[in-house]
């Protein structure tokens, strides 16, 4: 009998839109012949199950499960394809640890820290990671646009601290645009991150566990022509050159794939995830700057290139994470 598998899309925020993208590209590729996919749209107004010919019916919450055809089906395990919240901030996770059903993803505590770009690189630093000296402003709390410069060196980043696609990002060259800057991030999150920049080249590498090993995809490098890479950089067809392997001496390959594997340690990771790094051209070495736990994974998106790279096909990759996945199921 074959597993039955929830396929999770939609979600609560805008990168809702994200994920609707990702879920093409995942139900065009799954193995159906090896697990029974359901898809579940998780939206403000309401869970569905949704069929291939495009009927709707209500999940039900308190077990998650749904009926299709008069057959009540229970799943055996959760594939995550939710960008934003409650896919990637911890809470559907949480939820599905009350009823007891192991997903593709970090757990709830990982999802919920590394959605928080502050104490991600926080946790990082103490770890002993290389990160970019940072500042955290919370609406009507704490700091303000003139104490933030005083604190940090000129160019900065400035970003929600929560959430990801880089919406309500800017790159601020002088103190008298900070706060121009700071409001437009305010507009996304209660919480902002301002950030020193670092020079060097830019790279995002996926890892996963499979069959309880570490595995490091392909590097990527990241060569835009717009200052940074923004929401419109990450999805808009030519904006951004994504070199995928990435061209690399093999001393600073090796040093970028040990710091992405000490990361998914440290953060005590699970399924797939992808992290942005800058090679420190000071220091001569990866600077992390944030950990994706939900990454994209439509046609335009990074992790499925990789995948490609290595060799594998999306329908190999997605099992795998599936069945890592199983093998967590608890004993009924």
């Amino acid at each position: 009998m074959k597993p039955s598998i929830a396929f999770v899309t939609g979600g609560y925020s805008g990168e809702s839109v994200i994920s609707y993208k990702s879920a093409l590209t995942i139900l065009s590729n799954v193995d159906r012949e090896a697990y029974d996919i359901y898809k579940i749209d998780i939206t403000p107004k309401g869970w569905w199950y949704e069929t291939l010919q495009g009927n709707r019916s209500p999940v039900d919450r308190e077990d998650f499960s749904i009926t299709d055809e008069g057959k009540k089906i229970h799943f055996d395990a959760v594939l995550i394809g939710i960008h934003g919240t409650p896919g990637e901030d911890g809470k559907l996770q949480g939820y599905f640890d009350l009823v007891g059903l192991p997903y593709t993803s970090c757990d709830a505590a990982t999802s919920a820290l590394t959605f928080n770009k502050r104490y991600t690189v926080a946790v990082a630093s103490f770890s002993g990671i290389h990160v970019s000296k940072s500042v955290l402003l919370i609406e009507g709390k704490m700091g303000d646009a003139g104490e933030v410069a005083s604190q940090l060196k000129f160019p900065v980043f400035v970003k929600p601290n929560n959430g990801g696609s880089s919406i309500g990002m800017s790159k601020v060259l002088f103190p008298d645009d900070l706060e121009s800057a700071i409001a437009k991030a305010f507009r996304e999150d209660s919480q902002v991150l301002v950030e020193e920049f670092i020079s060097g080249r830019e790279f995002t590498i996926g890892v996963f566990r499979s069959e309880g090993q570490i595995i490091t995809l392909p590097i990527t490098e990241i060569k835009t022509n717009k200052e940074f890479f923004d929401f419109e950089a990450k999805y808009t067809p030519g904006f951004t050159d994504e070199i995928t392997p990435a061209l690399l001496d093999r001393e600073m390959e090796s040093s970028i794939r040990a710091a992405a594997r000490k990361v998914y340690q440290v953060f005590n990771c699970s399924g797939v995830v992808r992290i942005d790094f800058i090679f420190d051209e000071k220091r001569g070495e990866p600077c992390m700057l944030e950990i994706n736990t939900v990454p994209g994974q439509s046609e335009a998106s990074i992790v499925p290139q990789q995948v490609r790279a290595m060799g594998w096909t999306l329908k190999q990759f997605y099992s795998a994470l599936i069945e890592e996945a199983l093998s967590r199921r608890q004993p009924v």
